[in-house]
């Protein structure tokens, strides 16, 4: 069974009625959405759009990427940008910015490393990782943040993994990558705070995209286990008894961009339905 013959679980109010009751203050901003024609990327997009923001959102798929800003500019009522590239490599990187030279909001995203046993990873496999989860980021803000800085207003999000905080053993590569730029970023957020530019790191845990739809697939078959069974177990896990929304991740991603959360700097935050166990 596929994980499209489910039946849809119940949509949260948050994506009922996605939009805030308060003014967020982004009317006008500029921002860079990486890896936005679907999943989290695309909740994201679609939050801050529908605050007032113009939006350029960046995929690998042409038809997928133009259809993703068609869609997103219709539901919020303004033209959306699409650039079709490769984000993590340097030409990819270079046509968004040439989209999106000045963002006021830049969010990094990029697909996650496969998961595998680290005897089988050689050299490749790692520089693959860390340049598409840690550096390929780190140059994105290296265009921006002097930038923003000028402008006294700037926002970065990069959408990491819950992994940073509780590793999976099976993500070796992602658990690496990723915590590089963690620590990276520690460093930068507080030297740039003081120009009103903050830099955070979004933590999923389970969200209901493609990658998750996928995993599952794939656990199902090497377990002989229908989908559904396993899709429900993992839901029954977590605390919330559910997987979160590519929605309601958004609008957390459009409050950290907002003008009201200039004191929130430096900060990894765990959208995870309380699946992490820790006080901490």
């Amino acid at each position: 069974m596929r994980c499209g013959c489910l039946p849809p679980l119940p949509r949260p109010a948050t994506e009922r009625n996605a939009s805030f009751p308060v003014d967020l203050g982004l009317s006008g901003k500029k921002a860079l959405v990486c890896a936005a024609s679907k999943g989290l990327g695309r909740g994201c997009a679609e939050a801050l759009a529908r605050e007032g923001v113009e939006v350029t959102i960046v995929a690998r798929t042409e038809a997928a990427v133009q259809q993703a800003a068609e869609d997103i500019g219709a539901m919020a009522g303004r033209t959306v940008r699409w650039v079709a590239c490769d984000i993590t490599t340097g030409e990819g990187r270079g046509k968004a910015l040439a989209a999106c030279p000045q963002p006021d909001i830049l969010v990094n995203n990029a697909g996650g490393p496969p998961p595998g046993d680290f005897r089988d990873w050689d050299r490749d496999a790692w520089l693959r990782a860390i340049d598409a989860n840690m550096l390929t980021p780190i140059d994105l803000i290296k265009a921006t943040v002097d930038g923003m800085i000028a402008r006294k207003f700037g926002r970065i999000v990069n959408i990491t993994s819950s992994a940073v905080k509780a590793p999976i053993d099976i993500l070796g590569l992602s658990n690496g990558a990723r915590s590089g730029l963690t620590g990276f970023v520690a460093g930068l957020a507080r030297k740039v705070a003081r120009h009103n530019v903050t830099i955070n790191n979004l933590l999923p845990g389970p969200f209901d995209t493609d990658r998750l739809r996928t995993n599952i697939e794939l656990r199902a078959k090497t377990a002989g286990k229908p989908v559904a069974e396993l899709r429900q177990a993992q839901m029954d896990a977590n605390p919330s008894a559910r997987f979160g929304t590519p929605a309601e991740f958004g609008i957390a991603c459009a409050f950290l961009c907002s003008a009201h959360a200039g004191y929130i700097v430096g900060q990894n935050i765990l959208i995870d339905g309380g699946g992490y166990p820790g006080t901490f």
